[in-house]
């Protein structure tokens, strides 16, 4: 199975907020909300790792937060359709 990695659109911007990241497309003007907690920084979004890896770095016993993961996997799945990040 391919991982998936995520980068920002261009013309897409992210921003770090206390419920997770922002997401402002310059194209809209839309901005999308990303609960994410503290799971996910703006740096993610360079297209370096997939979100399993990060995940498992960060929280290596990540079966704590397996629900939490699996909706970020949705919520960015839908971030990329509207054209708001890449999958690569």
């Amino acid at each position: 199975m391919v991982e998936v990695k995520y980068k920002l659109a261009p013309g897409a911007q992210v921003r770090e907020e206390d419920f997770g990241l922002l997401f402002y497309n310059m194209h809209g003007p839309r901005l999308y909300f990303l609960a994410s907690g503290s799971l996910l920084p703006e740096k993610f979004f360079e297209g370096r790792i997939p979100l399993d890896v990060w995940i498992d770095k960060i929280h290596p016993n990540s079966r704590n937060i397996a629900m939490r993961v699996a909706g970020l996997k949705k919520s960015l799945k839908k971030l990329a359709e509207k054209g708001v990040i890449i999958e690569c």
